[in-house]
């Protein structure tokens, strides 16, 4: 099985969204009950995963929480994003039931290529998400070329964005890694919109998708439905469309 097959096969279905729940809120509690509301809004607007990260958060609100949403059966794929500790993401999800974990970066100069290879070993069951010159990650000083490579023998897909949260990631970057990548999955990490979607999904195989569902792509502010169906429709349409061609 290849690593696209492997993707699709998570998910159920080719170009997955994937929503993020940004742990906004005064306090544990309130961030629990907006993270569950946020993710009835994703099921319902038919978005195909979840990462709680603890963006807003603190790491053990990203347990917390995971732990209340498998309770409820969502029929979405949920992952993790633990920020300052990826590592306990991987355990977490592990753990608990999720079955992604994200990294910003799996380049060499950001983690150790041994322990990274133990804990992926020991966590195989869980799919990593691996960042490539992600937003706010320090460059590697090496080619593309090296970078990918290295990045595909750490990652069951690889996630790359502009220059920070909310801005729209250059197709012509998205190009650049697709040229190279082929049959590995790469996914849209940040700044995917209604206006961009169709085409960077035609060459994308997925997106992360955060500020975008939010009012003036605020990320304090709960997550709009009527934000999430616009972008579903121009989605399913990005779909419908690469599989005719």
């Amino acid at each position: 099985m290849n690593y696209k097959t492997k993707l699709n096969e998570l998910f159920n279905i080719q170009k997955p969204i994937i929503g993020m729940i940004h742990l906004a809120g005064n306090n544990e509690k309130e961030k629990i009950i907006r993270a569950l509301e946020e993710l009835t809004i994703y099921e319902e607007g038919q978005v195909n995963g979840a990462i709680i990260e603890d963006y807003h958060g603190e790491m053990y609100d990203v347990y917390d929480t995971l732990k209340e949403a498998v309770k409820l059966n969502y029929n979405l794929v949920l992952g993790v994003n633990v920020l300052r500790n990826p590592y306990l993401g991987l355990n977490w999800a592990d753990a608990l039931g999720g079955k992604f974990a994200q990294f910003d970066s799996v380049q060499s100069n950001n983690l150790s290529e041994k322990h990274h290879k133990i804990m992926r070993e020991k966590y195989s069951n869980v799919l990593i998400f691996g960042g490539i010159r992600f937003k706010y990650t320090a460059p590697s000083n090496k080619t593309l070329e090296q970078d990918l490579k290295e990045g595909m023998s750490r990652c069951d897909a690889i996630v790359t964005t502009g220059e920070g949260t909310g801005i729209e990631t250059p197709i012509e970057k998205l190009q650049q890694f697709n040229n190279y990548l082929k049959e590995f999955p790469l996914i849209v990490g940040a700044g995917l919109n209604a206006s961009n979607a169709y085409k960077q999904l035609q060459i994308a195989d997925g997106a992360i998708v955060g500020s975008f569902f939010k009012p003036n792509k605020n990320t304090c502010l709960p997550v709009d439905k009527y934000l999430v169906r616009d972008l579903m429709d121009i989605v399913k349409e990005a779909r419908k469309d690469n599989l005719e061609n």
